[in-house]
């Protein structure tokens, strides 16, 4: 699942460097938690939950069903 995680995170973040912001892939846990850390532009931006929510986790979730949940940390 981990590595999953990683190449997916990969092809996200293009779109976010195109903001000013990244990613960084913190832990995957067994039960299914993923903890991300956002950088750059996209940690202190308003809208990083939204990103969070609806654009990673959601992409996360559909291509890694064991996926129940992303954080931010």
């Amino acid at each position: 699942m981990l590595e999953k995680v990683k190449n997916l995170i990969d092809e996200i973040r293009p779109m976010l460097k195109a903001d000013g912001g990244d990613v960084e892939l913190v832990e995957v846990t067994s039960d299914g938690l993923v903890k991300l850390k956002l950088l750059g532009a996209c940690g202190h931006c308003p809208m990083s939950i939204m990103t969070l929510k609806m654009g990673i986790e959601k992409r996360l979730k559909e291509k890694v069903p064991e996926i129940k949940e992303v954080i931010a940390v």
